[in-house]
């Protein structure tokens, strides 16, 4: 595939970049893998957490340039882009000030003898990452690997390639040293190739479940340790005493943000009988008046999709649900003009033999359930091949807190939506993937937990 930066706005192509050569990434797995072999990997990591804090630095001074980028190339929000940007950098300026905590050596009790864990580096990890978050995605790869000493080989979105290059290069100028990070325009078949080498040995994937399938059993069948974040249909819950004002307004920003092409996302709404006419009523109204248009107009609420084929690709996917028998309640049409803009979307009445069911939205399309109890809300909720977060809104917090442990996810976030922060670890469950990001428990994903024991005497 091409890696051409579009923009879904206009149409407009901004800019194409030439595919790496078999050669070229040759070379940078050898100077990936003479870097791990190096002092810089092996040696005390204060010097590579102080290259980690000038990185993060170095975003933070390019926030407006960086955040523009990212709106040509993918259509996010000006505003979003920015926010971002900057999280972007607080999670690299995480790992910089946390990782020598993190990574301390960790004492045993054990009749064997004086007993630890220590943690070391591991080799070459290959990361592909995606596009609806093209900084954010990396640096959450970049932050734990940096601070162990694990060197990088990123295969970024064919859509976002100018992203990409603008993050590669917030790397090398604050003087990490080559094969640090390298960006490769890269092909499957070449990353499937990268995978198999001897010198790579993890894989961190954040995409589509159908990528993470591919990238997953290559791993696998060479014995990788690897790392998926495959997206999910998350579950947004309002119970019956739930604040319905306050639940509309986060539901509508938690289907709205980045256009709903969110992994976490609230894509299917699980409403409480007695307060679902109000909740619909609501979210509808928000939704119906939420302003269409330009991503760098700072009064526009929601903007393009990444691209037209994503765009027809989701309003084909509506229409399907609709055939299949769901109710199109609010929307469900690409916008006519230039650009990937889609109609902010409702669908009701989604009945299990339908497809949309089982399937992610990605994009501004909401479904919503009506249930009549908590048993029924928790099947309806863990009724689903994916599992990454979910929200429920109520007034009884420990209510929630008894539905929280209940759902099949890898996080709950109660009176709020789901979101994400540097300290907080980022993974799901069945096919939203494995393993986690983020934390001290994402750096603790790709490294060797080396035991020592020396045995009493």
């Amino acid at each position: 595939m091409p890696y051409r930066s579009v923009n879904p706005a206009t149409g407009e192509v901004v800019a194409t970049f030439a595919s790496h050569t078999d050669e070229e990434l040759k070379s940078a797995l050898a100077t990936a893998s003479a870097l791990y072999q190096s002092e810089w990997s092996r040696g005390p990591r204060r010097r590579r957490l102080e290259v980690l804090s000038r990185v993060a630095e170095v975003l933070a001074e390019r926030v407006e340039e960086l955040a523009r980028i990212m709106t040509e190339e993918m259509g996010k929000r000006i505003s979003e882009a920015r926010d971002e940007v900057r999280l972007s950098a607080e999670i690299l300026r995480f790992y910089a000030t946390h990782a020598e905590a993190f990574l301390a050596r960790e004492k045993i009790a054990s009749p064997m003898g004086d007993v630890w864990v220590e943690y070391h580096p591991i080799g070459v990890v290959v990361a592909v990452e995606p596009w609806n978050y093209p900084y954010y995605q990396l640096a959450r790869v970049a932050g734990p690997n940096i601070a162990i000493g694990n060197p990088v080989l990123a295969k970024h979105a064919s859509i976002v390639p100018r992203c990409a290059v603008a993050f590669e290069k917030a790397v090398a100028d604050a003087g990490a040293p080559p094969g640090t990070w390298t960006n490769l325009f890269a092909s499957g078949e070449q990353i499937s190739a990268l995978i198999a080498d001897d010198r790579v040995q993890g894989v961190a994937l954040t995409g589509s479940e159908k990528a993470g399938s591919i990238v997953a059993a290559q791993a696998a069948k060479y014995l990788k340790k690897s790392v998926m974040e495959l997206g999910g249909a998350d579950v947004f819950a309002v119970l019956d005493d739930a604040d319905v004002d306050r639940a509309a307004a986060a539901g509508a920003d938690a289907r709205l943000n980045g256009a709903g092409q969110v992994c976490n996302g609230a894509k299917r709404f699980l409403v409480h009988e007695k307060v679902a006419a109000s909740f619909l009523d609501k979210l509808t109204r928000i939704l119906a008046s939420t302003k269409v248009g330009d991503p760098m107009d700072e009064s526009v609420g929601l903007g393009p999709l990444c691209s037209v084929q994503a765009r027809d690709d989701m309003a084909a996917q509506v229409a399907r649900a609709v055939k299949a028998g769901a109710t199109l309640h609010l929307g469900g049409s690409a916008i006519k003009g230039a650009g990937a803009f889609l109609q902010p979307t409702i669908l009701t009445n989604i009945t299990r033999d339908n497809p949309a069911y089982f399937e992610e939205f990605f994009g501004p399309v909401a479904q919503v359930y009506v249930v009549r109890n908590d048993d029924e809300l928790i099947a309806l909720a863990n009724d689903s091949h994916f599992g990454l977060s979910g929200a429920i809104f109520t007034a009884n917090v420990e209510r929630a807190k008894a539905l929280a442990s209940r759902i099949e996810t890898g996080s709950v976030w109660i009176n709020t939506r789901s979101s994400t922060a540097p300290e907080l670890p980022f993974g799901g469950v069945k096919r939203s993937g494995y393993g986690r990001e983020l934390s001290k428990f994402g750096i603790k994903e790709l490294v060797n937990q080396k035991m020592v024991v020396v045995a009493n005497t």
